[in-house]
Parts: C-alpha cells; sequence; structure tokens
C-alpha cells in the first residue's frame, strides 16, 4: 500500500507545477487555463487520498462537486477565449489588459 506523504508530494509537485506555470507564463490564455485545472486536480488528489487514508467517502463526493465545477469552468472559458479571438484576433493576455469600446 502507497503511503500518504506519496500522494501529499506528488499532490504538491502538481501545484507547484501550475503555480509556476501561471507566474511564469503570463501571455497565452491558454495556458492560464490549464494551470488553474492542474490546480484544482492537484487539490482532488489531496481530497482523494485523506477520504481514503480516513475511510471516510465525503472527500470522494466532494471531489465529484469539484470536478463538475472544473467541467463548467473549462467550457465556459474555452467559449470566452474563442469569442475574444473572434473580436480581437489574439489570446495573449497583454494585448487583452484594455477594454476598447
Amino acid at each position: 500500500m502507497i503511503p500518504l506523504s506519496h500522494f501529499l508530494i506528488v499532490s504538491a509537485l502538481l501545484f507547484s507545477i501550475s503555480i509556476a506555470g501561471i507566474f511564469l507564463n503570463r501571455k497565452n490564455m491558454i495556458v492560464l487555463l490549464m494551470c488553474i485545472e492542474l490546480m484544482l486536480l492537484a487539490v482532488n488528489l489531496n481530497f482523494i487520498a485523506f477520504s481514503h487514508y480516513l475511510g471516510d467517502v465525503a472527500g470522494q463526493v466532494f471531489v465529484f462537486f469539484i470536478l463538475t465545477v472544473a467541467a463548467a469552468e473549462a467550457a465556459i472559458g474555452l467559449a470566452i477565449l474563442v469569442t475574444v479571438f473572434r473580436n480581437r484576433r489574439t489570446i495573449n493576455v497583454q494585448d487583452l489588459d484594455e477594454m476598447k469600446g
């Protein structure tokens, strides 16, 4: 059986990679959305690991709610991204920082 510390280390690495991706890449909107999804997956791994370790299914049920919200966030985020790209012809975050009427 794999100890809890291994799951927590993997989750911390995933979370750190996503934080680094957000801070190092502030240009591409798709990469920012992927980093947010990776962050949510790291949190889900923590919930599942603690749920299994404690023998309680509440963490696993909570993961389903988080995955539902993450899927909705990805769908809405990509829809907004496609709309912005059609209007501005770029997904560069630095080019999208000002609103033009």
